[in-house]
């Protein structure tokens, strides 16, 4: 059976995205990386969490959050999920950053599946 192996990110909107992060920043301590408007945890496992502000017009996800799980087998896990009846995204994206699919909960919560490129 497939399973989630971390969490890839955690992404939401924002009236001002700089200004959220700069609170972020002086509050949390979450410095973030401006060639990119975001964080990345690094944990004792390889691999890291990317925390990001996206604006708040942005089209990549509905609602104000969206999850990414990271997996070690997006097909697989697509599969998975599609056996089990949950609403998949047909659309998947392959890039440099590794393979991306979507699905949505019972409640209708979209989230984003996250295979990493080898060696990331």
């Amino acid at each position: 059976m497939e399973r989630v192996t971390g969490i890839g990110g955690v992404f939401f909107r924002a009236r001002d995205t700089d200004k959220l992060r700069a609170w972020y920043r002086d509050h949390l301590g979450i410095e973030v990386d401006p060639t990119w408007g975001g964080y990345a945890f690094t944990w004792r496992e390889p691999g890291a969490t990317v925390w990001s502000a996206f604006a708040a017009d942005t089209t990549y996800f509905p609602g104000t959050y969206m999850i990414n799980y990271r997996v070690a087998d997006l097909d697989a896990m697509l599969a998975q999920l599609r056996r089990g009846g949950a609403q998949v995204d047909e659309h998947t994206e392959d890039s440099p950053d590794g393979k991306f699919g979507w699905a949505t909960d019972p409640d209708g919560n979209r989230f984003e599946l996250w295979q990493p490129p080898p060696g990331r």
